[in-house]
């Protein structure tokens, strides 16, 4: 039996930081296509929708698919709005939030 893959996720957030005002530096979350989320060489990630933790996958294969995310926890594609768990639900779920979102 085929084990299904979730849906590739091509957007995702990444953690950057921007001076403040008064001085020093705050952090903020930036939606990136996973393409440019790389080639910039960024290492925080989070989904855009539920803010879980994600896997990258760079395929670097002739004719394969571009650059992608997948959520790592089952119970994040559950209950997040771009998760394959989630569409494929149902049970009238609503999205929600990681229980474990990443800061």
């Amino acid at each position: 039996m085929a084990v299904e893959r979730e849906t590739k996720l091509y957007d995702v957030e990444v953690k950057r930081r921007r001076t403040r005002a008064g001085g020093g530096y705050e952090p903020f979350w930036k939606t990136k296509t996973v393409v440019d989320a790389l080639a910039d060489n960024d290492t925080e990630f989070r989904c855009k929708d539920c803010h879980g933790v994600l896997k990258l996958y760079k395929t670097h294969k002739v004719g394969g698919p571009p650059p992608y995310a997948e959520h790592k926890s089952k119970d994040d594609s559950e209950y997040c709005a771009s998760g394959l768990h989630f569409r494929k639900a149902s049970d009238g779920r609503e999205p929600r939030v990681s229980i474990a979102p990443v800061e």
